[in-house]
């Protein structure tokens, strides 16, 4: 998908030498990657506690089912 985004050129150029991308298509795409891996993070760190587990739930014994 062709998109046109008015972008830093220093940060974008920053960026290339940091992570040793040779395009700013590569730099742009890894940013992007980092950022949702970023995301997904927070999210599971949100729901750590919010969850109840069985403390004698046995997995060792339903794997053999």
């Amino acid at each position: 998908m062709a998109t046109n985004l008015a972008l830093d050129d220093r940060l974008i150029l920053e960026v290339q030498k940091a992570g040793k991308h040779r395009t700013k298509k590569e730099a742009v795409t890894a940013a992007l990657r980092e950022y949702l891996a970023h995301r997904q993070r927070l999210d599971v760190r949100r729901a750590f506690g919010a969850f109840d587990f069985a403390s004698d739930y046995d997995y060792k014994r339903a794997r053999n089912r």
